[in-house]
């Protein structure tokens, strides 16, 4: 007999597919009711349920870095607004010092109570939807600055602020934050738009979790949310057995370096991930905050899980991880972070294999490109090559690790945007060799019909994506400007340029390093 002290194997699977299938239902809805091509094309979004206390129970396969760090957000949130959070209230967060990543990424997090609130003062579970915001402010179109050296230059900050007050939303206090800052946001309609998305993949989520509580009793409910954690939990630590201590130190094109170190305790078949001896906090805007961080983690160790389970709460459980105050990884305000979350945490991921013995280097980048004017705003992520493993080779042009997006449809993005997509094709023998290569990147080349600001934020252009047990290394990747009147200007790793009509931006992404000596 199983009790809800101990979980019916059967029921276990059900619930498992029943709260994942929540979010992914969450993430149907914001998908069809998002303005942006950044939130309805790219699938720039993230939804999951989470727990009384905020901790992640379930999430539909969407955007790693998101999904690893809501929940510090929805727990920032438990603590700064506990005893006021009421029914029919949604609450809006991107601070990147309480639980958020960047700026542009943008939480909206809905309180779950009984249909008969009379029984409960306190929410049973959260919903929250995380969408990238094409614009959120800041000194540069599409908020993914380049040079920004605070947080300030990156956009504007919402603390756990009140979207939604008890059904009402709250358009003219949301619209005076958008407009009275610094640096206001360029497109304020597709940021309430935007925001009414996720607030209705949210009413979704609340609606589903309600009908599960009718069908099968709240405690049955609660139960097996824990029930799951502790499953995943358990399927760390099987993993965890398999691996052995291990230390990395990886360069990143500005010269910072992180240092991480995996301790592998056999006893409790727990691991020790400490990123002691990484660089001191920047003045750029690489520094990644601890979210960031956690998210590298758990996304690593989730991924050396054979069995299928959710990225929960659980999987951090055997985890100790150990981030300085003050360094790149853990900064403290008003550090500037926008990178951070985009190629830090990439950086973080590929040291991590590296300390494992895993996985060779992948591009290392989401090689993120943006442009914009007054009036069009855009982001794009572009794929490249991941790296090849102990027994598989790398894979060409794909997303690799920390971001999970879509490229937008060439027709789209044209039709949307003043720009022409030149072309858009493999860029051959740049992955490393090896006894198992690593995958190639990418050549893109857009080409301008109007004068933008155009913004490449990228990593690997000087360090190449790294081998191991005797590989090759993937080709560093290549960003350049080739004018109307046939000039050509290259561009660092980091670069803002103005684009003339004819201009063409061309962004060559990284291979993935190899594994293995040729034999």
């Amino acid at each position: 007999m199983y009790t809800t002290h101990q979980p019916d194997p059967v029921r276990l699977e059900i619930f498992k597919n029943l709260y994942q299938f929540i979010a992914e239902q969450m993430g149907i809805v914001l998908q069809n009711t998002a303005a942006s091509v950044n939130i309805k094309e790219r699938l720039d979004f993230s939804c999951a349920i989470f727990d009384t206390s905020g901790l992640l129970v379930a999430n539909a396969p969407h955007i790693p870095v998101h999904l690893g760090s809501m929940s510090e957000s929805v727990r920032s949130l438990i603590n700064d607004k506990g005893d006021t959070i009421k029914p029919g209230n949604v609450y809006l967060s991107n601070n990147p010092y309480n639980g958020g990543t960047h700026l542009p990424d943008v939480t909206a997090i809905t309180p779950v109570f009984l249909e008969d609130t009379t029984k409960t003062s306190i929410p049973l579970f959260y919903v929250a939807s995380r969408g990238h915001q094409a614009d959120i402010g800041g000194i540069t179109p599409g908020s993914m600055p380049p040079h920004s050296t605070t947080v300030e230059e990156e956009g504007i900050l919402f603390d756990n602020f009140l979207l939604v007050e008890q059904g009402e939303f709250q358009e003219t206090s949301v619209r005076g934050i958008l407009a009275n800052h610094p640096y206001p946001a360029r497109n304020p309609d597709q940021n309430i738009a935007d925001f009414k998305a996720q607030i209705a993949a949210n009413n979704r989520g609340v609606q589903e979790l309600q009908k599960m509580v009718n069908q099968y009793g709240i405690e049955t409910v609660q139960s097996y949310m824990n029930f799951v954690q502790d499953n995943a939990e358990e399927a760390v630590r099987r993993a965890i057995n398999l691996l052995k201590n291990g230390s990395f130190s990886y360069a990143m094109d500005n010269g910072a370096e992180i240092k991480v170190t995996v301790t592998i305790d056999r006893k409790n078949r727990s691991a020790t991930i400490d990123f002691t001896g990484t660089s001191p906090q920047l003045k750029s805007n690489f520094n990644a905050p601890k979210a960031v961080t956690q998210a590298a983690v758990l996304y690593v160790f989730r991924t050396l899980v054979d069995d299928n389970i959710p990225l929960n709460a659980g999987c951090l459980n055997p985890l100790e991880i150990i981030v300085p105050i003050g360094c790149m990884l853990n900064p403290t305000y008003p550090a500037a972070v926008v990178a951070g979350n985009v190629e830090t945490s990439q950086t973080i991921v590929d040291a991590l294999y590296g300390a494992l013995g895993v996985m060779a280097g992948s591009q290392g980048t989401m090689n993120n490109f943006t442009f914009g004017n007054q009036r069009y705003q855009y982001y794009e992520t572009i794929c490249g090559g991941s790296g090849a493993g102990a027994n598989f080779n790398g894979t060409d042009a794909v997303h690799t690790h920390m971001t999970n997006s879509r490229l937008t449809d060439p027709e789209v993005l044209e039709t949307r945007y003043p720009v022409l997509v030149e072309s858009f094709s493999l860029r051959p023998d740049s992955g490393g060799k090896g006894q198992y290569s690593g995958g190639d990147g990418v050549i893109r080349r857009i080409r301008f019909l109007e004068p933008m600001t155009a913004n490449i934020l990228s990593s690997h252009r000087l360090v190449p994506p790294f081998a191991l047990n005797g590989g090759k290394p993937g080709q560093v990747g290549h960003n350049w400007i080739e004018r109307q009147d046939g000039t050509q200007e290259n561009l660092n790793s980091t670069a803002t340029v103005q684009m003339q009509p004819g201009d063409v931006f061309i962004i060559e992404t990284p291979g993935g390093g190899g594994f293995g000596t040729v034999s």
